[in-house]
């Protein structure tokens, strides 16, 4: 495999830069002039003046090209965006210009019935969209040349590609560090990339349709692949290594502020449900990411704390007849799912790999049989059965009542508002237990452990007493999320709590998120599970084909970036060890040796 830095198409340079810059200008105009001539596509692209619907992401895009195009003609302060240099990301951000424009115009001719119903707009942007590309292809890239396998089969070759076709695709190598710029900048930096987040988070939830779901997952994966072959996303990550207290605050305040955002309940409804998935998807990663321990059957976790909770929050359906306050209830949803975590855990964590898988397995299609059973006939009357324990009442702490809409100012907060700003400071507890128990001395026993547990116990460290207290401590937080599932669903039944199924959460679900965000770290886990709960929520359109699109696209992401959206370093050089040279910079990179999960140094002490 040879390297060389020349242009694909014989262009010359100036004219190269041109049509880049152009291209996007062009392509963000083009949204201003309607599309088609009917309303009867989603979003209604027949409005000269403003653009609408999937017309707002093609004017991103193009917007985004004529930004990263400026640094090509030296323009002051933009070259901080692009420390690898600008042609990548332009070639990068003029295949997701292209790509979401043309996939907007394939839809409406299909939805339609023909290319007939695309209107002069249409076809302007169709051609203004790839003028980017075809001047980002005049510009000097760094092109491979990708011989054939000396040896092999249909999959060696194919897998040879694959992995060729990964290094390419990766973010830049590691960068020398930029120098700091003044605190005050870095910290409008970061508050600004936080509200870049919940601009994103928030579009992405109010999607109204399935097209424009899928325009907006075309549109922000290319685009972050775009800044990280930029490498801005290194920079950005070493600069928050940085001012790790700014960043956290900048990005609770974002989440924070996302319910003043919304004016339908439902969005903030699917808010409050990421945040409950998220929060037991962290859990997991507990048991998962730092331990090692395949847990299948997790989600019973989150059922023996939301039944618990339920049965002493004075439910009317409730046979014990409890109405304890909040702190009341969570503390037994905790206390509930911890020593069920204890008691499962002691006889089966001998046992490892496959066979433990198996067995937590089958401890979750018990929890749900029995919860089924437990209706006063087949059983003792605890949990009435399939019908579940209802009408739980709404939370009321010092006053505040849940169930009731709040006006702060020119706000109103309505029911899932007020349950997503409760969930967000559960979030922020299990947050702050998982990043401390990291970064202590059990912490990186369990990842001793992870890494070689023959080997940890050789060191001195008590592989089964620390394995169960990650069990326990585990289970605990997922039955504190528990708790506030009860409430915000006014009812547990047992139906949710099963293996797989089409909606989160269960447990595939869950152990999805934490090995598609990344293991052993504490973004990966909330963006994978943000991304599992959105994309069932917003591809229900696809019907049957759901299931086989969503697992199409985790084998891709899998084979492409097998380390998870976000791996620590020792991920990053476990999966890409024969090309350590083109790995993906990690999240971690920049955090010092002992915060990292996955370090040597961690595991060092931790043998020690």
């Amino acid at each position: 495999m040879t390297t060389t830095k020349s242009p694909a198409l014989p262009l010359p340079l100036p004219a190269a830069k041109a049509l880049v810059l152009a291209g996007g200008l062009a392509t963000a105009a083009s949204t201003f002039i309607h599309w088609t001539w009917t309303s009867e596509f989603p979003g209604d692209l027949t409005v000269d003046g403003y653009p609408g619907g999937l017309q707002i992401l093609t004017l991103a895009a193009g917007l985004l090209i004529a930004l990263f195009s400026l640094p090509l003609y030296g323009v002051k302060g933009t070259r901080w965006l692009t420390p690898a240099g600008p042609e990548a990301p332009v070639l990068v951000l003029g295949a997701a210009a292209a790509a979401t424009t043309w996939f907007t115009l394939i839809a409406i001719a299909t939805e339609l019935g023909g290319l007939a119903n695309l209107e002069p707009g249409g076809w302007i942007a169709g051609v203004a969209s790839l003028l980017p590309l075809i001047g980002a292809l005049g510009l000097p890239q760094t092109r491979t040349t990708v011989g054939l396998p000396s040896s092999g089969g249909v999959l060696a070759i194919t897998r040879h590609y694959l992995g060729a076709f990964t290094r390419l695709v990766g973010p830049n190598p590691d960068l020398a560090p930029a120098k700091p710029l003044n605190r005050w900048v870095e910290t409008l930096i970061i508050i600004a990339v936080a509200g870049l987040g919940l601009t994103v988070f928030t579009y992405g939830i109010v999607t109204e349709y399935g097209e424009l779901f899928i325009g907006f997952l075309i549109l922000t994966a290319i685009g972050t692949w775009a800044l990280m072959r930029a490498g801005l996303v290194s920079r950005l990550t070493a600069l928050t290594a940085r001012h790790r207290g700014t960043t956290t605050a900048a990005a609770f305040a974002a989440a924070a502020a996302f319910p003043f955002t919304q004016s339908d309940d439902h969005f903030a409804s699917v808010g409050v449900n990421i945040l409950i998935f998220a929060t037991v998807a962290l859990g997991l990663n507990v048991v998962v990411g730092l331990a090692g321990l395949l847990d299948l059957g997790y989600v019973a976790f989150l059922g023996v704390g939301a039944y618990a909770a339920a049965l002493v929050s004075g439910s009317t359906s409730s046979p014990v007849g409890l109405h304890l306050p909040f702190w009341g209830a969570a503390l037994v949803g905790m206390a509930a799912a911890l020593v069920f975590g204890v008691v499962i855990g002691a006889p089966t964590l001998r046992l490892r790999g496959d066979y433990l898988a198996i067995v937590t397995l089958g401890f979750g299609e018990i929890f749900r049989i029995a919860v089924n059973s437990l209706d006063g006939v087949s059983g003792p009357k605890v949990t009435n059965g399939p019908n579940g324990i209802r009408n739980i009442p709404d939370l009321d702490i010092l006053g505040f009542d849940f169930g009731q809409a709040h006006t702060f100012g020119s706000f109103t907060l309505g029911r899932f508002a007020n349950y997503f700003l409760l969930m967000l400071l559960v979030t922020a507890f299990v947050v702050t237990v998982f990043s401390r128990a990291n970064d202590s001395r059990i912490g990186r026993a369990w990842v001793a452990i992870r890494e070689d547990e023959t080997a940890a116990q050789a060191m001195g460290i008590n592989g089964f007493k620390l394995k169960l207290l990650a069990f326990a401590l585990g289970a605990a937080l997922a039955g504190l999320a528990g708790t506030v599932m009860a409430h915000v669903s006014y009812s547990v039944v047992p139906d949710p709590y099963q293996f797989a199924g089409a909606v989160p959460p269960n447990s595939a679900f869950l152990v999805a998120a934490v090995v598609l965000g990344g293991m052993g770290t504490i973004a990966g886990p909330l963006l994978g599970a943000t991304l599992l709960y959105l994309i069932p929520e917003k591809l229900v359109f696809l019907k049957e084909y759901q299931l086989l699109v969503f697992g199409i696209a985790l084998v891709l992401l899998m084979r492409l970036r097998p380390e998870g959206l976000i791996a620590n370093r020792r991920a990053q050089l476990e999966f890409h060890d024969k090309d350590t040279d083109d790995a993906a910079p990690a999240e971690t990179d920049d955090a010092p040796a002992s915060t990292d999960p996955g370090s040597t140094a961690g595991l060092t002490t931790a043998g020690a």
